[in-house]
């Protein structure tokens, strides 16, 4: 990309485009050379079977590292939005900006992290305004599956920018506000450069669906069950949980909490005025003991999580909250793409117990999408009127589709990004300039590692390949002075071949290619162990049609 020294507004996704998750946004301002920044969310993906041994997934934002960053504006507190602070904050440090529920839990994320008495988090009123250097950012009113969501109205010198975050339309969101039209309204009035914009319904028509009518669909569900009630929800979604309960109580059940989330979004929400006229929770030990038609309990765990409270329900280990024949679990959630399996199996698992199930398939009503559909996009684009559309939070098949919709309501200009392209949105036409470096960070371990490491390889390896372990003594002369033990993990062996006979084979094959080494290869331990390597490596494909990875120790006498 050429340099020059023309001011220049840019718009940079480094998580978020062409996946739905993840998100991480930058918007530069200023001559190529000497941009100012600031960064919209900075969120987490998870792993999946692909990932063995990785359950939290970064983006890379080394790019921004060392960058002038103004301040990182938060637009609500969802995991993918706000979940990789704690890992990426010493790398892009920045004042962070938040309204008060997000602020909350974003203060216990960095009370994990060790990172409470380092950042500057300043709280942002619900329609406050930010001045960050040539950006002022104005927080616009939405409404989302959960609290305090908000889009950003970005004021720069080169034009607005409205960044809708997470959205839908909801006349009725049970708690919080409407979502603000006479801002999103008077904004296209004064004239929006470009809506970076939600895709992640672009293919579902109509509209997502009030969390008002979920609340009548719960209350009449639950209202006819006897036995216990598990109700199984994301625990972000303050106005479900709201729902249930209120349902729970007209019921007259009383509600238990089950899983880690639950306590620390219930604690945010009082914080903020949110869930103030209910009824205590039922500690756990009064909920062992409570009568079954008079409970009911709130759980996390409803995409399959292994370690989530119905997972834990459904294997009989949780502590107190068991279900059986007689009993029943509402899933008021939707199925994330990925999760079929393990949703499928928690639901197989819970069958087997008795319990009967609930889901938004067989009892329409009982969950709604937080995010916009195709005729709640047109609505916004009819507000906002923007001059440049720029779909992101969806696949490449999501953004295209989007773009597609955005020409259809007569907006002139559309780009669709992937995570890394730097879209230039003023001054002249909209496109792509430059790709920078992106990816994507694991969290293994405890640590942050590149995506291709070396250690997750191995894994891989491993699970597909199974190990050998190969051990045995050799004195100065390279001559094999103990027994050689060949140990095979994730390795199959059958009646008519057992796994120990056929170590045994690999062994008699390690002492012959060690007594093939002549001269000084016998002294490198490094020689030997790769042409133990290769022996048993083409040994396992004659046995097991596959390779193994090999691990050979040495213990020089």
């Amino acid at each position: 990309m050429t340099k020059t020294k023309t001011n220049e507004l840019v718009f940079l996704p480094l998580g978020g485009s062409n996946e739905i998750g993840m998100n991480l946004n930058a918007y530069g301002y200023g001559p190529a050379d000497n941009r100012e920044w600031i960064v919209v969310d900075v969120g987490v993906t998870f792993g999946d079977p692909s990932t063995p041994g990785v359950d939290v997934i970064v983006p890379d934002p080394t790019y921004l590292e060392g960058e002038n960053i103004r301040g990182i504006v938060l637009t609500h507190a969802h995991e993918d939005h706000i979940g990789a602070l704690g890992w990426l904050w010493p790398r892009i440090k920045a004042p962070l900006y938040a309204t008060p529920f997000t602020a909350y839990l974003i203060r216990e994320k960095l009370r994990d992290a060790g990172l409470l008495d380092e950042v500057e988090l300043i709280e942002v009123p619900l329609g406050g305004s930010i001045d960050l250097g040539p950006f002022q950012v104005e927080m616009v009113t939405i409404t989302h599956s959960i609290a305090e969501p908000n889009g950003l109205a970005i004021k720069t010198p080169l034009g607005t920018v409205l960044h809708t975050g997470d959205w839908k339309i909801d006349n009725d969101p049970v708690v919080g506000e409407r979502t603000d039209v006479d801002t999103i309204k008077r904004l296209g009035d004064e004239g929006v450069l470009a809506m970076i914009c939600d895709s992640t319904n672009v293919f579902q028509d109509g509209v997502a669906g009030s969390e008002g009518a979920v609340k009548v669909k719960l209350a009449e569900l639950i209202g006819q069950l006897k036995g216990r009630v598990a109700v199984g929800c994301f625990a972000s979604n303050v106005a479900r949980m709201d729902s249930v309960i209120r349902a729970a109580e007209a019921a007259g059940r009383r509600v238990a909490l089950a899983g880690r989330s639950m306590h620390r979004i219930t604690a945010a929400a009082k914080s903020v005025g949110m869930l103030s006229d209910l009824k205590p929770f039922l500690s756990e030990q009064e909920a062992r003991v409570w009568p079954a038609d008079e409970i009911l309990y709130l759980c996390t765990g409803s995409q399959g999580e292994a370690r989530a409270a119905l997972s834990r329900v459904a294997e009989g280990t949780h502590p107190f909250v068991k279900l059986g024949k007689g009993d029943h679990c509402i899933f008021s959630s939707r199925m994330i793409p990925g999760n079929e399996l393990a949703i499928g199996r928690l639901q197989d698992v819970l069958s087997e117990r008795g319990v009967r199930l609930y889901t938004e398939k067989d009892h329409p009503g009982i969950h709604v999408s937080g995010h916009p559909c195709r005729d709640e996009l047109r609505q916004m684009y009819q507000w906002a009127r923007p001059h440049v559309a720029v779909p992101t939070h969806g696949m490449r098949r999501h953004l295209a589709e989007h773009a597609l919709l955005a020409k259809e309501m007569q907006v002139p200009e559309t780009v669709t990004p992937r995570n890394g392209d730097m879209v230039l949105l003023a001054p002249g036409p909209a496109r792509i300039i430059d790709e920078v470096p992106s990816g994507r960070l694991f969290v293994d371990g405890g640590m942050l590692v590149e995506e291709a490491g070396e250690a997750l390889r191995e894994r891989k390896h491993a699970a597909s390949n199974g190990v050998l372990i190969v051990s045995f003594a050799m004195d100065k002369r390279g001559k094999i002075v103990s027994d050689i033990d060949v140990r095979g993990l994730g390795l199959p062996g059958d009646e008519d071949r057992p796994l120990g006979e056929i170590l045994d084979d690999l062994a008699e094959r390690v002492e012959q290619v060690v007594r093939g080494l002549k001269g000084e290869a016998l002294e490198d331990e490094i020689v030997v162990e790769q042409a133990v390597a290769r022996a048993l490596k083409k040994a396992s494909q004659q046995v097991w049609s596959r390779r193994p990875i090999v691990e050979t120790i040495i213990l020089r006498l």
